[in-house]
């Protein structure tokens, strides 16, 4: 059995074992992380979001500390939010770009593909699955449903009134959903179409190909990489532009591993002053993969040359390998 909690205050006890005075969790749900992908995503800053701004060092710090607060100053809450959590595996934070209740806290319950431009969107999810957190995957995520996920209950007749107030109040603190346009057009919480319409159709695997494919191409790459799969606790990060960050794991005699996101327009870094992107004496950076393949819908990638210039395309993420010795 694998024990997940969900904790809002991000309180790291939870995790710990019960000899060091907490409560033994297998691992809690990364807020912070699903926070800063949704604002890089889609630029909303809207209530709980607020303390975000999307950054690659906030992505860069989830995949290095897991939660980004851990004691500081949250604006939204008005209060200090988190707990130390430096010492704990990456694996005790699940990370997420989607789950039941992040899709249903908007006003239509719309996937968060939907939101955002296919590049980012495949760019973020290959920052997700091929990251050192636990991922988890949302109902039809891997194939980008179009079903909606929206808020739906079943209550007696009673309840069903308050119940509705409530998700109206609870929805008013994104000051977009204020609007009375939107509230009239909210779905009823307690009729029987709104959890119709949150229904999977599973045809569409067949039908959205393109990322399908992505999904099951990056799981396959976490499991079976030497490097990623295994040594995912040995890695360190960078900002290398506005929008863009580089992730670098060290696998030893298996070869390093660089992952590169970048989340702006095509980029190129010239010069390139940061060392984690220097494959080391005597090696030199293949590229294995890339978001950008027409396999996942993507326009292709354009030759890159990681001893020269890097010329990076926009709204991309592409991993390269390295092994030590020269080899390829």
């Amino acid at each position: 059995t694998y024990v997940i909690g969900e904790n809002e205050p991000q309180d790291s006890r939870l995790v710990r074992s019960t000899t060091e005075g907490g409560f033994g969790l297998d691992a809690l749900w990364n807020d912070d992380f699903h926070h800063a992908a949704v604002v890089a995503l889609t630029g909303r800053r809207q209530a709980y979001y607020h303390d975000y701004k999307g950054s690659p060092q906030e992505l860069i710090s989830c995949a290095k500390y897991g939660f980004l607060y851990q004691g500081q100053y949250y604006a939204w809450q008005k209060k200090v939010r988190g707990t130390p959590a430096f010492d704990l595996p990456r694996s005790s934070f699940v990370s997420f770009l989607e789950n039941h209740d992040q899709v249903a806290n908007s006003a239509f319950g719309r996937r968060l593909h939907a939101s955002s431009s296919p590049g980012r969107f495949r760019a973020l999810t290959a920052f997700l699955l091929l990251g050192p957190g636990t991922p988890l995957l949302f109902q039809g995520q891997e194939y980008n449903s179009s079903a909606p996920f929206l808020y739906f209950a079943d209550h007696k007749a009673d309840l069903q009134g308050p119940v509705t107030e409530g998700r109206r109040d609870f929805l008013a603190q994104f000051s977009s959903l204020r609007d009375p346009e939107v509230q009239r057009a909210l779905p009823s919480p307690v009729t029987s179409g709104t959890f119709e319409r949150s229904t999977l159709d599973v045809g569409e695997r067949e039908q959205h190909t393109a990322a399908f494919a992505l999904h099951q191409d990056l799981i396959a790459l976490r499991r079976g990489d030497p490097v990623i799969g295994q040594s995912a606790e040995r890695i360190d990060g960078a900002v290398i532009a506005a929008e863009a960050l580089v992730l670098r794991y060290f696998g030893g005699a298996a070869g390093d591993r660089l992952l590169i996101v970048n989340l702006g327009c095509d980029l190129e870094l010239t010069p390139a002053p940061e060392p984690l992107l220097a494959a080391g004496p005597g090696g030199r950076w293949r590229l294995a993969w890339s978001s950008g393949s027409i396999r996942y819908g993507g326009e292709g990638t354009p030759p890159i040359d990681p001893v020269g210039e890097w010329q990076l395309p926009g709204e991309s993420a592409m991993l390269f390998t390295s092994a030590r010795g020269g080899h390829e």
